[in-house]
């Protein structure tokens, strides 16, 4: 089963015991509906944030490397997508038989409410994630950050590939000026023996 996926039916089965409870405790205590209501939704968001730091904890120590973790933002957006659509399906169900829910149309339960859910499990949820991460960063050393793929682009490179061709071309100028130097030296000692050696003959003088 995928990360998503798990989140998703877990978040979307305690939506729905939330329903449950709060149309419940409404009917037993009419006066206190909103507060109900509130500490209810705080209750989820809870929930939801201390399994989002778990994710970001747990992701950080797994891979040091900002670059290689998970996307979880994509996990908790699917998930929580997930979860107001499927308990907004089911708490309409539900209220078909039990009267005491307060549900709206299966039109408003898959939109509005759906969305509600949506944002309140991905905004959570992140937070959590953040959060996670960030404690686990702040303790942990400073590693140099290498992307696969580094190795391939340098073979590859072609500025670089220029860079080792004039480098290389600089060096047989170098070399071929050093050569012509050298030959140009010899030829110079040689004649100098040869002068030596065979010197030119005086001029006869005339008696």
């Amino acid at each position: 089963m995928s990360k998503w996926l798990l989140r998703g039916l877990v978040f979307a089965a305690l939506m729905v015991i939330v329903r449950l409870l709060q149309g419940t405790m409404i009917n037993t205590w009419e006066t206190k509906a909103g507060l109900i209501s509130v500490v209810l939704v705080v209750v989820y968001a809870i929930v939801v944030f201390v399994w989002g730091y778990l994710d970001g904890r747990n992701d950080a120590s797994a891979n040091p490397d900002p670059d290689r973790r998970s996307d979880l933002a994509m996990t908790w957006l699917l998930a929580g997508l997930f979860a107001g659509v499927v308990s907004g399906a089911v708490t309409w169900f539900v209220g078909l038989f039990y009267k005491n829910l307060y549900v709206a149309g299966l039109i408003n339960e898959l939109t509005t409410f759906a969305a509600f859910t949506a944002l309140l499990v991905f905004l959570f949820a992140i937070i959590g994630v953040a959060l996670g991460r960030w404690l686990v960063d702040r303790k942990a050393p400073k590693t140099s950050r290498r992307r696969e793929g580094d190795d391939d682009r340098a073979d590859t490179d072609v500025f670089a590939a220029v860079r080792d061709d004039r480098a290389g071309s600089d060096d047989a100028q170098d070399y071929d000026n050093a050569h012509d130097y050298d030959n140009a030296e010899t030829e110079r000692q040689s004649s100098a023996v040869a002068v030596a050696e065979h010197p030119e003959s005086e001029p006869k003088r005339d008696s």
